[in-house]
């Protein structure tokens, strides 16, 4: 995913913004929604995702895994972990892998939106 108007399309690919964008699609064929407006809804998305993210949450996690494969392009960190333990405050979730992806808090200027960016989770 790339970065749109200073902020990455990180979580599109999450459980709502998969609904949002299914969503909006279904409106455009429909003809009830401007393909302009839905990625403009998109955008909009994408920027009041992660300001409450920053704001709102607070958890706090612990990992362990094994580390089976990094890389690193345009400042944005992919993480494949191997049998990967995440511990909350109240309980534990454990997973075959993980694909763990960090980037900067806000994409760096200039970097014309090449950024690959995506929280997924396999289990």
């Amino acid at each position: 995913m790339a970065e749109t108007g200073g902020q990455y399309e990180l979580y599109r690919r999450s459980s709502i913004g998969m609904a949002l964008t299914d969503a909006l699609d279904s409106l455009v064929q429909e003809g009830h929604v401007d393909p302009v407006l839905a990625m403009k809804v998109l955008k909009q998305f994408d920027a009041s995702i992660a300001e409450a993210l920053h704001h709102r949450v607070r958890a706090r996690a612990t990992l362990r895994s094994r580390l089976h494969f990094y890389r690193s392009c345009d400042d944005v960190w992919t993480f494949i972990l191997q049998n990967p333990m995440l511990r909350f405050e109240n309980e534990e979730v454990t997973a075959d892998r993980v694909k763990l992806v960090a980037c900067l808090s806000k994409p760096p200027p200039g970097s014309g939106g090449t950024a690959n960016a995506s929280g997924d989770s396999k289990s």
